[in-house]
């Protein structure tokens, strides 16, 4: 877990452990306030999932954009293991027209361009909500959540980026209209800045790295294996293809998914026969056809940048 990536826009909050209360409001019909021994009462499921935080990647766009300047670590696979949601949900007893659930953090604190203090607080649509891999994470790699990491409940969206995720979760509020906060519609939407709609960040974008060899390391001529992971927030990742010096592109074999919800190991048995530096790069395409793009889609705020990556690797 100490190698997981972190990330948080305000201080982390006081810990609340085993005494924490999570309420259940809004458009309900039983509201709840449930403790963490009555959540798990409601019965747990482990689900592995890949999250990434929505700005990772965010260096490598021109010009630099503002935000957290990501590199490509801020990724990573874990077990969660939790409530569904959706369990939380029916025993609440939603009134009808409900469209949207919203996830309220105990963090706060205020954004340099708003006028007050308020809570980390993000919505899902109904349906997303109800997925059964949706969780109320009690427990991470089957230990307690660390507080860095939300202790001791946070959400996990499976396939949405890691800001839907909302950690050290204290409320729950089912609502009858869109959720308007300003982590909603005043980040996490993708601003070309050209006067073309808004478009809220949702879905991971498909993407695939290289994690071995590593970018400008040296290795021994002949026959290297070069591995990687891919991942989607559409479905599952279908193909994964190498170039080598821009030249003719060759498919990359995949390996079984850890899950569903989690990213794809694969390799590629790289002939490296000739001496010299030489650049890899590898594009990913998913199930619904949404394949890496050359470059990243510029936005105002640097997110969903998943370019085909390059590492450069000299033969010797």
């Amino acid at each position: 877990m100490s190698q997981f990536f972190v990330r948080s826009h305000f201080p982390l909050p006081d810990g609340a452990a085993r005494n924490h209360v999570l309420v259940i409001d809004g458009a309900v019909n039983r509201e709840l306030k449930l403790g963490m021994d009555d959540l798990e009462a409601m019965g747990t499921r482990r689900v592995a999932a890949t999250l990434e935080c929505a700005g990772n990647g965010r260096t490598g766009l021109r010009p630099l954009p503002a935000g957290e300047p990501w590199g490509l670590g801020a990724v990573g696979t874990a077990q969660w293991t939790g409530v569904p949601l959706r369990v939380v949900l029916e025993s609440a007893r939603l009134r009808p027209g409900v469209i949207e659930i919203l996830a309220v953090g105990a963090d706060r604190g205020g954004p340099p361009d708003a006028a007050d203090e308020i809570p980390f607080a993000r919505s899902l649509p109904l349906a997303k909500a109800m997925d059964p891999d949706t969780l109320l994470a009690l427990r991470m790699n089957d230990q307690p959540l660390l507080p860095e990491h939300g202790s001791p409940i946070r959400l996990i969206v499976p396939g949405w980026y890691g800001m839907a995720s909302v950690k050290w979760l204290e409320r729950i509020e089912a609502l009858v209209e869109p959720f308007r906060g300003y982590y909603q519609v005043g980040r996490y939407i993708y601003d070309a800045v050209d006067r073309s709609p808004l478009i809220p960040v949702s879905t991971m974008r498909v993407r695939s790295l290289i994690v071995s060899p590593l970018d400008e390391q040296t290795v021994r001529r002949g026959r290297v294996i070069v591995r990687g992971k891919a991942w989607t927030g559409e479905g599952e990742v279908m193909r994964v293809q190498i170039t080598v010096d821009g030249a003719e592109l060759s498919d990359a074999t995949l390996l079984p998914p850890v899950s569903p919800d989690a990213w794809r190991p694969w390799e590629f048995a790289w002939d490296a026969t000739s001496p010299g530096r030489h650049v890899l790069r590898s594009y990913a395409t998913d199930g619904k056809g949404n394949r890496q793009p050359e470059v990243g889609r510029w936005n105002r705020y640097g997110y969903g940048n998943n370019a085909a990556q390059a590492i450069a690797v000299s033969v010797q």
